[in-house]
């Protein structure tokens, strides 16, 4: 959790907006404007090529989250970010507020349920728009929903341990 190295990925490039170089970001912050808060950023393109980006702004419009980046100055560099992501040090993130939890702090905990049964560690987590959902890989992979205290009754990071209530036959 406390890695400084590690990198969270906050956004990804969907192409051109305008004609200026102006680039269409998915923003995976919440809210969405908030990506431009966290810095700095490492620009990832689609070959894995990084490079860490100074003096990028952006705005929230109607249609989106709006990048612009320097040296970025037209249509056809815009569109050949396409598909790149955004990255941002973990550390750069503020610390989550009491019973708040980073998804990417989650991963890699193991997780038990009450009984003490192993299900594996945290693989990930997605959001069905109903809750969150905890993927967990072992034997093999469960989904649990991530609803405290109902189904995700504690996390220790301390121990590197998720409790859920959870029957090890589901």
């Amino acid at each position: 959790m406390n890695d400084p190295t590690r990198r969270i990925l906050m956004g990804r490039i969907h192409g051109a907006f305008g004609v200026r170089g102006e680039l269409k970001l998915e923003s995976f912050s919440d809210p969405p404007e908030a990506v431009f808060r966290y810095r700095p950023w490492v620009l990832r393109d689609a070959q894995g090529r990084e490079r860490e980006l100074d003096g990028g702004r952006g705005r929230s419009t109607a249609k989106g989250i709006v990048l612009q980046l320097p040296g970025v100055d037209d249509r056809d560099a815009a569109e050949a970010l396409r598909g790149s992501e955004l990255w941002v040090p973990r550390g750069a993130l503020p610390p989550p507020k009491p019973g708040e939890y980073y998804w990417v702090d989650l991963e890699g905990l193991r997780v038990v349920n009450t009984a003490g049964i192993d299900f594996g560690t945290v693989s990930h987590l997605f959001s069905t728009g109903a809750n969150d959902v905890l993927v967990a890989r072992g034997e093999r992979e469960r989904m649990i929903p991530f609803i405290e205290p109902d189904y995700v009754t504690s996390v220790d990071f301390d121990a590197g341990v998720v409790t859920v209530d959870w029957d090890a036959d589901f």
